[in-house]
């Protein structure tokens, strides 16, 4: 791991929801469908800030069409 605990950045459901503009009932969808990355502590889950850029980046690249040639 080349990161150091301290410097992982850790969120709540509540800020990835709003980081995200959806509703944290989306959230816990990604991160019950494992879509989402997380850390579960008891009850509590958090989701760390890199897991919701890899998302964003995957999301990204996933929709990105092919460039078509007309003949």
């Amino acid at each position: 791991m080349d990161k150091k605990f301290d410097e992982v950045e850790l969120l709540t459901v509540a800020e990835v929801a709003t980081k995200l503009r959806v509703s944290r009932m989306t959230v816990y969808r990604k991160v019950r469908s494992a879509e989402l990355p997380a850390v579960h502590f008891g009850k509590s889950i958090r989701v760390p800030a890199t897991a919701i850029e890899a998302y964003l980046l995957e999301g990204i690249s996933t929709q990105k069409s092919p460039s078509r040639q007309e003949a």
